[in-house]
């Protein structure tokens, strides 16, 4: 337990180089993290503005495009202050935050995707009672169910892993406070915290992904039925950015987490961890606007509404 007092920082060791290969991922990571807010407020702001968008489906988008803001931004300013100063030190209790935050995001995120399937499972197969049952307090109950799943998972995570001791120098193999390599800078024993990071995390990627894969099946078998092919079309079309988002993010996260011997490739690990921490949440808004053809229309209503704004504005 001395050893455990006496750590009051952390070093995260990130991405090893020169001061050049710092200044090329701090430019990469600058223009990752616009893209990302900008992409996922202009989603916000679409939704929000547009009244033909005030449906579930939309609702449960917006929530995602803000939780994304939030996810990458618990991690992605710390790492370019890290490449632009050189400075790696993150405190105890910072690293604790760091942590607790991200797994309650990521959390959040995994259950978010899993109400989305649902939601197209019920839009697809049961059209008819798709805004009785996506009721406005059902979705309000949806979101506040995930977000308590988060909670919970970041609060055993977080809890366990600072129960551990830190002898100095702590060093930490990554850019930012992950469990894992947490765990690996820790001078105790790991064993059950190993365990509780795989019973937990594995036990998250299989029930949203088993809501997911029941959900789709119940969706291709109800579109296989339909006799209309541009039906089909229209009713597919709906479910492919969902899909594209839901592949890219549970199939990083379990070959991150959901596995055994997660914990043992730290190298690899920063590169896919750049990918489901940094690159999904630029990318989720740029996939649902230019695979959904309701977004897109929203968009050009929304700038049109503006240029007339402003022409009246100029020339009155």
């Amino acid at each position: 337990m001395e050893n455990h007092t006496v750590v009051t920082e952390f070093i995260l060791v990130g991405f090893k180089g020169q001061p050049e290969v710092q200044l090329v991922l701090f430019v990469l990571f600058l223009i990752m993290y616009i893209i990302t807010l900008m992409g996922n407020t202009a989603m916000i702001l679409v939704i929000t503005a547009d009244t033909k968008l005030h449906t579930p489906m939309y609702f449960f988008l917006k929530n995602l495009s803000f939780l994304d803001i939030c996810y990458s931004s618990v991690l992605t300013p710390k790492a370019m202050l890290s490449f632009a100063t050189g400075n790696k030190i993150i405190s105890y209790n910072g690293c604790a935050t760091q942590m607790f935050f991200f797994c309650l995001f990521g959390t959040t995120e995994a259950f978010f995707l899993a109400v989305m399937a649902y939601d197209r499972f019920i839009a697809v197969c049961n059209p008819l009672l798709y805004h009785v049952v996506m009721s406005k307090k059902t979705r309000h109950l949806l979101v506040a169910v995930s977000y308590f799943f988060g909670f919970v998972n970041c609060c055993t995570q977080t809890g366990f892993t600072f129960t551990l001791s830190f002898c100095a120098p702590a060093e930490i193999n990554h850019f930012f406070c992950d469990v894992p390599v947490v765990m690996k800078a820790s001078c105790s024993a790991t064993f059950v915290n190993e365990i509780v990071l795989l019973v937990l995390c594995g036990l998250i990627s299989v029930v949203t992904g088993i809501i997911v894969l029941i959900s789709y099946a119940y969706i291709v078998s109800t579109i296989l039925r339909i006799p209309s092919g541009s039906s089909r079309h229209k009713a597919f079309s709906t479910c492919t950015s969902h899909l594209m988002a839901v592949s890219l993010f549970f199939g990083t996260v379990f070959f991150m987490y959901a596995q055994p011997g997660a914990i043992d490739s730290p190298n690899q690990g920063k590169v896919v961890s750049i990918f489901y921490t940094i690159v999904i949440p630029m990318l989720n808004p740029i996939i649902y606007s230019l695979r959904n053809v309701e977004v897109k229309e929203a968009v050009i209503r929304q700038f049109g509404k503006k240029i007339t704004v402003l022409l009246k504005f100029l020339f009155k």
